[in-house]
């Protein structure tokens, strides 16, 4: 059920693979400016995903004690694992974090995200969270093999290869894996208008997805207002 989500998605799943600010990471041509950014951005979408996770988990207590338990697994994994690396980088970079705040698509997707989390139902939730999941992990295997294509005669920041070798990895899929067939196995006892709803949400993260390259590409920031009203 699941992969029919992913097959609905496919399009935009083919471009996002080859979205340049990823070939750019492996490539090695990536400014290390925008890569900053990226990471900025991901760290604070990370607090929010991991918000999500949590509120499903306590939504799940009383339907499937396991799943309930592994949900907060995922969140932990996502502040502890993921955001290790992140902090990781920030003091290879000398960057206080705290002060960091969301630039405009990075808002935009967490806002949809914790929305559908908290106001519709289970189903609909985990399906809006599942991109983050298996996207990463989907290009991450892709720059894996472009990696390897271009061989060693190509350099990048290690913090490039940190990310790769995270997303591409073995653990992460593990991870992907498990939180695919929770979604699978509530889709399978859904109705068929809250399954389409499940893909549209699906859908719509994969393109926010995208969006949120798209964003650390151009260093997206919010228009300045000045005081007479004009941008």
């Amino acid at each position: 059920m699941a992969q029919s989500f992913w097959n609905a998605a496919a399009p935009i799943i083919a471009v996002t693979e080859k979205h340049p600010f990823l070939v750019s990471m492996v490539d090695g041509t990536l400014r290390l400016e925008n890569f900053k950014y990226y990471v900025l951005q991901d760290a604070l979408y990370l607090t929010d995903f991991a918000h999500c996770l949590r509120f499903m988990g306590d939504k799940m207590a009383d339907l499937d004690e396991h799943v309930s338990k592994r949900l907060y697994e995922f969140a932990t994994g996502a502040e502890e694992a993921e955001k290790c690396l992140h902090k990781g980088f920030f003091k290879d970079w000398d960057i206080d974090d705290t002060d960091a705040k969301p630039m405009p698509n990075t808002l935009l997707y967490t806002s949809y995200m914790l929305r559908i989390c908290s106001t519709e139902c289970v189903a609909q939730g985990l399906a809006v969270l599942l991109p983050c999941f298996w996207v990463y992990m989907h290009v991450g295997k892709c720059m894996l093999k472009l990696r390897q294509d271009l061989g060693e005669s190509v350099t990048r920041p290690p913090q490039f290869d940190a990310w790769i070798d995270m997303y591409g990895g073995e653990d992460f899929e593990k991870e992907v894996t498990d939180y695919i067939a929770i979604v699978d196995n509530v889709a399978k006892t859904s109705d068929a208008s809250t399954v389409k709803k499940m893909q549209e949400h699906f859908i719509m993260s994969c393109k926010l997805e995208h969006m949120f390259w798209d964003q650390a590409q151009t260093l997206m920031k919010w228009p300045e207002i000045v005081e007479n009203g004009k941008s």
